[in-house]
């Protein structure tokens, strides 16, 4: 699996859900497990690099980590 980059655009920290925007446009939902670090929230606007995994028929970003 190859990194992409983009960035935060929103979180629902209740919840535990977001989605981000890679750099080429593509929106992705991930859960708060997805994030790399021990911290299960992340602050909107925030710089990432991720994966991209199938999950429940659907493409979702994985291994979220701060840029």
């Amino acid at each position: 699996m190859s990194t992409s980059f983009g960035r935060i655009v929103s979180f629902d920290e209740e919840m535990g859900l977001g989605e981000l925007v890679a750099d080429d446009g593509t929106r992705l939902q991930f859960h708060c497990v997805e994030l790399v670090d021990s911290n299960r929230t992340i602050a909107v606007g925030t710089s990432v690099t991720f994966t991209v995994s199938a999950k429940l028929g659907r493409y979702e970003a994985s291994g979220v980590r701060r840029a």
